[in-house]
């Protein structure tokens, strides 16, 4: 009879342990999966190694990117299943980059679909009208390249076809954007950037404080 109940006791407490187990399994599948839900149509998360978007982002800056915004895509694919609407001129924008879609670019949309646009003397021009982009464009480049040498400075007017995008670095003279290798589909478009989460100066091997939780404009 003894045997029994200690025998009834041991089974319950191995019972409990499988239960246990499993549950904290299961738990840990949810969280999984919310993590890829998470990461595949609502946030995700990048590092920017390059300095053609100075001053507004800086290398070493740990950015997340709004992938919902511009609509909820299929995965591993660029269709878009919900609409929710195109991104605007002055985004900032994560897309695959044109010729070679295994990167990832992040730039500034200048122009839109139906837009025409010209650069003269480093101004740029959309609908004839100049754009007021003192507030975050750079020119470390005091020197004008004349028509014909490339398309940094001077770019005769061009009309952005619909469903492509016009992008440009915020550090003008040191960005490879659309000036060189022309429009960006709207449908690679991964999300809009905004807002930097964390960010490492690794030339002065410490954190820049000031930037952490800093809204990207």
């Amino acid at each position: 009879m003894k045997d029994n109940h200690v025998k009834e006791i041991r089974d319950r407490a191995a019972g409990s342990k499988k239960s246990k187990l499993r549950e904290n399994i299961e738990a840990l599948v949810i969280a999984v999966l919310l993590a890829l839900f998470i990461r595949a149509f609502v946030v995700q998360a990048f590092k920017i190694p390059s300095g053609s978007m100075q001053d507004t982002l800086l290398i070493g800056d740990y950015i997340l990117v709004n992938k919902f915004i511009y609509g909820i895509k299929a995965p591993f694919s660029n269709y878009t299943v919900i609409p929710v609407k195109d991104p605007k001129r002055g985004d900032i924008i994560v897309f695959k980059y044109p010729q070679d879609p295994s990167k990832d670019f992040i730039k500034r949309v200048i122009a839109v679909g139906g837009d025409t646009l010209e650069i003269r003397d480093k101004q740029v021009f959309v609908n004839n009208k100049p754009v007021e982009d003192d507030g975050y464009a750079v020119h470390s480049d005091l020197s004008v390249r004349p028509f014909g040498f490339d398309a940094r400075d001077n770019l005769r007017s061009i009309t952005v076809p619909e469903g492509k995008l016009f992008v440009m670095g915020d550090n003008r003279d040191e960005s490879n954007d659309s000036r060189f290798w022309g429009f960006v589909d709207v449908s690679a478009v991964r999300g809009k950037a905004f807002l930097i989460y964390w960010s490492w100066d690794r030339e002065d091997f410490g954190a820049r404080w000031s930037r952490i939780g800093k809204l990207i404009e």
